[in-house]
């Protein structure tokens, strides 16, 4: 065999292992937090929770976009159900012109107010940069033990398996899917949970930590 054929057959052999090797992680990843995304009704028969963990999604000028607003009326669902007395928002505000957190905010006050909640019932995380991110500072920052965590269910694999490996005993709720682009995202998320993956086995510091902020109500955010 020549040299350029061998040379072909490695690169090739090398490109099939490493797709299997992302293969792999992905089923470990979606298999170890499967069993641990449930239903709202299951999620409240399990309650109470620290807290209701929103993960965020882009906004514009005129709020959160429909994805956003999904997992935002979902925390919604689940707080007036009584899963939790505290919702916890968290997102990217990484730039003065650009702040998930506070259109969160802006949302669950403007439409939570048939489920009774209010400022008290809300806490803030500014530096959800990331899932993995928002998972280890809920339980590094925020001191939370028991979460239930809501996101669009491509997304949720990723995000219970975060945070049972930051060592929260976590169950996740799955807001409405997306009406397009699914294809994409889910494309993306793969090379995702290989990243995470990665991030919690190596028990990376989330990109800001900061001082503790316990979740109790009435919310000590509440008036910032």
């Amino acid at each position: 065999m020549s040299a350029k054929k061998k040379a072909i057959r490695l690169i090739i052999v090398c490109i099939c292992a490493a797709i299997a090797f992302v293969f792999v992680i992905n089923v470990y990843v979606v298999r170890t937090a499967g069993a641990f995304i449930i239903t709202a009704e299951e999620a409240a028969e399990k309650a109470p929770f620290d807290c209701i963990l929103v993960l965020g999604a882009s906004v514009t000028r005129s709020g959160p976009s429909p994805m956003l607003a999904d997992r935002l009326d979902k925390g919604l669902e689940l707080f007036g159900l009584g899963v939790s007395d505290i919702m916890l928002l968290s997102g990217d505000n990484g730039m003065v012109d650009y702040n998930e957190v506070h259109a969160m905010r802006s949302y669950v006050l403007a439409h939570g107010g048939e489920a009774g909640l209010s400022a008290d019932n809300v806490y803030l995380d500014y530096a959800g940069f990331s899932t993995y991110d928002s998972a280890v500072r809920a339980k590094e920052v925020f001191m939370a033990e028991r979460v239930v965590v809501v996101t669009q269910r491509y997304h949720l694999y990723r995000a219970v398996f975060n945070a049972k490996k930051a060592g929260l005993e976590v169950y996740g709720v799955a807001a409405a899917d997306s009406k397009s682009g699914q294809f994409f995202r889910d494309l993306r998320e793969v090379p995702a949970r290989v990243k995470d993956f990665f991030l919690t086995l190596a028990g990376a510091d989330p990109k800001f930590l900061g001082d503790p902020v316990p979740l109790i109500y009435p919310s000590t955010q509440a008036l910032k």
